[in-house]
């Protein structure tokens, strides 16, 4: 077993700990729904009893970000102000509001032989996420497991660690009060690159991995974990403004996608115009996006006389994923070739259509298959909350176990049940 010294001395066994989790694993996997829920309400008024210092801790990340040159969209992702900390536990409390998927039991029919033959939702077991930045993602990571009967092994970032020890800390508390083992819930102390190369063998305790970050992080996780990996790569989000575009609600679904929150993952990055549509929705962008953000752009050379001060995009620019006020804008000659364009350069994340042709969109949601298609409405809504799931733990841009925003149903697999009275098989 590899041991990792910690910065005050004492030293991290990654084996260890998984071990711990895993027997933790099986205690609130039995946990009820009313236990479960009263735990998870505990939690949340723990976290705003807490808010100071929370926020006193958050503080340090931040200081310490600065000094490391972290980006805009990585403070802004790390930041908790007093809001921020209501809505972790407003959050939490929307968990206790969700319906338990654990025991439900579906599909149950009946054979020839008098058997019934039905699947029961089950945890997962031990869910192990590696995050950057984004301290809310340790709370609301730990009570979507927790409300979905697994237990949880959270690897923070090193820019986020003080937030998150912070925050393990209300919820330990908790878990020490109720008298559950607060294994249940393991916020790793070691920041260092080596710990997560030993989380990513501990196949014997862990059942699944969720990466979310950096496309380097994701990457590097696939590539080492000798656990299944549930991808969260990044958000190169397409808005295509086809001919038959309602030029009103094309420019307010740009305009809210790309500069409500940029550094969101569900932020558009690529505007695609029909060149049948460009000459009178492209000034009304332009326009629009100047005045509301002062976006930057990466424009081809077709829509490059639209916008004042753009720059000519490049390969580079349709693969990026800006996280900022910037975006990149295409001229295309047909549908076909929108398609095309979104299929070469996509993420499987969010892809969203203008159109008032109902057969265009149609066309358009069987062609693409990213996790989210949308028609008609801001990328902005391709999150969990937003599409009825309440919190999610990520958006996965594999399309195995889970596709798209995940929320409690995705944290949990199925077994199959069956009910006899006696049948044996011939």
């Amino acid at each position: 077993m590899t041991q990792i010294t910690q910065a005050n001395g004492d030293i991290f066994n990654m084996e260890a700990n998984a071990k711990l989790v895993k027997k933790a694993a099986r205690i609130v996997a039995q946990l009820t729904t009313s236990q479960k829920n009263n735990l998870l309400t505990d939690m949340a008024k723990a976290i705003e009893h807490d808010s100071e210092n929370i926020i006193a801790e958050n503080a340090k990340d931040i200081s310490s970000g600065r000094e490391k040159g972290l980006t805009t969209a990585m403070l802004d992702r790390l930041l908790l102000t007093q809001q921020g900390i209501v809505d972790i536990a407003n959050a939490i409390r929307e968990i206790v509001t969700l319906t338990d998927p654990v025991g439900d039991i579906a599909n149950l029919s009946l054979r020839p032989n008098g058997m019934q033959v039905g699947k029961m939702r089950i945890p997962l077991g031990v869910i192990a996420m590696i995050y950057e930045s984004r301290p809310n993602v340790t709370a609301e990571a730990a009570a979507l497991c927790i409300k979905s009967g697994n237990a949880v092994i959270l690897r923070g970032g090193s820019e986020a660690i003080f937030s998150n020890i912070a925050l393990a800390k209300c919820l330990h508390k908790v878990l020490d009060e109720q008298g559950i083992d607060r294994n249940i819930v393991s916020v790793i102390p070691d920041t260092s690159r080596r710990v997560i190369e030993q989380l990513l063998k501990q196949r014997d305790s862990i059942d699944l991995v969720i990466p979310r970050g950096g496309e380097g992080l994701i990457s590097y996780v696939t590539e080492h974990s000798q656990i299944p990996v549930i991808q969260h790569f990044k958000g190169v989000c397409h808005l295509f403004i086809d001919k038959y575009a309602d030029l009103t609600k094309a420019v307010n679904i740009l305009i809210n996608g790309k500069t409500q929150r940029p550094s969101a993952c569900n932020a558009l990055e690529t505007l695609i115009v029909h060149q049948d549509i460009a000459e009178q929705f492209l000034p009304l962008a332009a326009k629009a996006l100047a005045e509301s953000a002062q976006v930057k752009v990466h424009a081809c050379e077709k829509s490059l006389s639209y916008f004042d001060g753009a720059s000519l995009a490049t390969t580079d620019d349709y693969h990026a994923e800006y996280l900022a006020q910037e975006i990149a804008v295409k001229i295309v000659s047909s549908f076909d070739n929108a398609i095309e364009h979104i299929n070469e350069f996509t993420s499987d994340h969010t892809e969203v259509i203008v159109s008032q042709d109902i057969s265009r969109t149609q066309k358009f949601v069987r062609a693409i298959n990213s996790s989210v298609v949308m028609v008609n409405a801001s990328s902005r809504f391709s999150d969990g909350g937003q599409l009825g799931l309440g919190s999610e733990i990520g958006i996965s841009t594999s399309k195995l176990h889970a596709y798209g925003p995940m929320g409690l149903s995705a944290l949990t697999t199925e077994k199959f049940v069956v009910l006899g009275d006696g049948q044996v098989r011939g």
